[in-house]
């Protein structure tokens, strides 16, 4: 396990940020740094200086790969299970992470991110390395901001109205926090000098768990669900965001007062695409995405829609997956089939029930990508250090497990 202090040296000495000191306390700005703090930060300094761009991002990814609780690959843990598998349309485009301790020990950062494009796999990677940084520098900034006098704005009163102070902060700072860093990671892919943006992108769904508060913010048609119990005791499946697709008025409206056009194209009727004002080109399927800086000039945006839950004793986990799954499973076939699964094969057993619905019901059709999160709310005693393999096979181990990306 690489050390967090040696970890977050190397973020500040990037400008990104963090929300955690050396001792995982909050971070105090504008702190006079301890000599030891100085010394490390004259180590790192050579990796982020401008000269040494590539080696700066190399370093960064492979600190980031090396950070305790924060699992990128198929595996398990205690409270998370992931898995993610490669369709019959070329590379896997998807990427997915569960950040566990993310900036506290109760709290918990989550996302699935469905690339599209020619380089689609590489900006889905890039965020879902990149975005939970930039997050956690603005969490910081807004939450030092916060200390000061109190937002009065229209939207900050109506929320407050009835609400939990502390609860209601967090939320508005965490909102706030999101915005900023989406805002923030788009524009450093349209400068990014490696990486073709122009007609690649990705969705995001994501999700902040503090204690039982859940904050999620979502970009493009990936989605997340809830697994929960009614009055009746009975498992059903709650929505928690909306798939934000081009046939969406609020969304069409946008786009066409952009000059954008919104249509479907005859061979495939139900599905509204996004196009060029004079040419039938990129026919993007999702009105809100990172990246496809061809159509940002057109009513394509990377604003996420962000929501809050309260969670309580009656919610059971979170689904957080790509298309490929909402595309052949409803949203109570994704709960019943989780809740049947033993929880560190439960993202799996959703992938491999998405690709058999996807031969079952569209034959003909190459089947999509897939990757999945779980985060279950509550702790369990059964299944607690059991992991699966890339093949299916039990294996006990650790607190968490992790295989190569593509198996």
């Amino acid at each position: 396990m690489v050390g967090l202090e040696c970890f977050l040296d190397v973020v500040r000495a990037l400008g990104m940020g963090s929300c955690l000191s050396a001792d995982g306390s909050a971070a105090a700005y504008g702190s006079v740094p301890s000599s030891d703090s100085k010394r490390r930060m004259r180590r790192v300094a050579a990796i982020s200086s401008p000269s040494s761009t590539t080696r700066s991002a190399d370093n960064v990814e492979m600190w980031l790969h090396r950070v305790h609780d924060r699992m990128f690959l198929n595996g398990s843990s205690d409270f998370t299970s992931l898995f993610s598998k490669q369709g019959k349309k070329g590379v896997n485009q998807d990427a997915m992470i569960a950040w566990e301790n993310f900036g506290s020990a109760d709290t918990t950062f989550c996302g699935v991110f469905d690339g599209h494009g020619p380089f689609g796999h590489v900006v889905a990677k890039k965020v879902r390395d990149a975005l939970p940084l930039r997050l956690t520098s603005q969490w910081v900034l807004n939450g030092n901001a916060r200390n000061g006098p109190a937002d009065d704005s229209s939207e900050a009163v109506a929320y407050h109205e009835g609400k939990d102070e502390e609860r209601c902060d967090l939320f508005m700072t965490l909102k706030d926090s999101f915005l900023k860093a989406f805002k923030v990671m788009d524009k450093e892919l349209k400068l990014h000098p490696r990486i073709d943006c122009y007609c690649s992108g990705t969705t995001a769904v994501t999700l902040v768990k503090q204690g039982q508060d859940l904050v999620i913010a979502n970009v493009g048609d990936s989605r997340a669900v809830l697994g929960t119990r009614d009055k009746d005791g009975s498992l059903v499946a709650v929505q928690l965001t909306v798939d934000l697709k081009p046939n969406l008025p609020r969304e069409a409206e946008r786009i066409r007062l952009c000059k954008g056009r919104v249509f479907a194209l005859q061979n495939e009727p139900e599905i509204a695409r996004v196009w060029l004002p004079n040419c039938n080109s990129p026919g993007l399927a999702m009105a809100r995405a990172f990246g496809d800086f061809c159509l940002k000039d057109f009513g394509l945006i990377s604003v996420p829609d962000i929501s809050y839950r309260r969670l309580t004793e009656k919610d059971e986990f979170v689904v957080l997956a790509t298309d490929g799954i909402w595309d052949v499973l409803s949203n109570e076939e994704v709960v019943d089939i989780v809740a049947l699964a033993p929880r560190p094969s439960a993202a799996r057993a959703l992938v491999e029930s998405a690709t058999r619905a996807w031969r079952l019901k569209y034959p003909y059709a190459k089947v999509d990508d897939c990757a999945v999160v779980c985060l279950f709310l509550n702790s369990s005693t059964s299944n607690a250090t059991s992991h699966f393999s890339p093949t299916g096979e039990e294996m006990s181990s650790g607190k968490s497990l992790q295989y190569p990306e593509g198996s």
